[in-house]
């Protein structure tokens, strides 16, 4: 098989990054630098350009697919984190004391466990890393869900999962999404997730939905809940279109 001629001009170089991100998920600079023939100070500059179109996120040595379906956890936890802070916080910011809140795995819903401050509170959660947050804390009432582990996700899923979780009654479910879209709703890329994330709205007053711009206007395969459905919407850029379904539609301050 012949090796493609290295690519002479800017777009070029963007289309065949973005196809090697598209196939593996991440990008490293030594290796886009080899594969393409230029310096590494250029392909610095690519990714920077790519990043400011919102179609990557740098790291440090290289980069990650906005597709965040495609990452581990500690891929997905890279991407736009500075973002993912700052839409916890604004979550956060919306709990008051003594209230329950079912808290998914996720990066976006950790963030916004470490941001929670108010106390008393109750946290029921699948996920380890959100349980670690107040796992020493006497002011929150903790509940673990159980169930079969997902090491890729760190999360428990499944029929066991659900069962638990429709003993409680929550004031908020903040699931974690994957996909967002005006008319499709909230959706996730795999079947077990979704019933889990279902089982979460329906046990709350309220379910808030915490999403980065790079998930808007996107589709996964199996359904979370219409709009209709969700009370309060936290993202990082404004989508008029939701508040007109009268969905409350909070702009994530920085928490800086």
């Amino acid at each position: 098989m012949q090796t493609p001629a290295p690519p002479r001009f800017t777009h070029e170089r963007h289309a065949r990054i973005l196809d090697w991100l598209n196939a593996h998920g991440r990008v490293e600079v030594l290796e886009l630098a080899r594969l393409l023939e230029v310096s590494e100070h250029t392909i610095r500059r690519d990714l920077e350009a790519l990043q400011a179109s919102g179609v990557l996120q740098r790291t440090h040595g290289g980069a990650v697919s906005i597709d965040t379906s495609r990452l581990g956890f500690g891929g997905r936890s890279a991407v736009l984190a500075k973002v993912k802070d700052a839409l916890g916080h604004t979550g956060a910011g919306l709990i008051e004391a003594g209230q329950s809140i079912v808290l998914d795995a996720g990066s976006t819903t950790l963030a916004m466990a470490r941001a929670l401050t108010v106390r008393p509170l109750t946290v029921i959660t699948n996920s380890l890393d959100v349980a670690a947050v107040f796992d020493r804390d006497r002011a929150v009432q903790l509940v673990v869900l159980g169930g079969v582990w997902q090491p890729e996700h760190r999360a428990f899923w499944g029929h066991a999962t659900c069962e638990m979780l429709a003993n409680h009654r929550a004031d908020w479910a903040v699931p974690g999404v994957c996909a967002v879209d005006l008319a499709a709703g909230i959706t996730a890329t795999e079947e077990p997730d979704a019933m889990l994330k279902q089982a979460m709205v329906r046990v709350a007053r309220r379910t808030m939905v915490l999403a980065d711009h790079a998930k808007v206007d996107d589709v996964a395969p199996y359904r979370v809940a219409d709009w209709p459905q969700v009370h309060t919407f936290v993202t990082d850029r404004p989508w008029p279109e939701l508040a007109a379904k009268g969905v409350d539609v909070r702009l994530a301050a920085d928490p800086a």
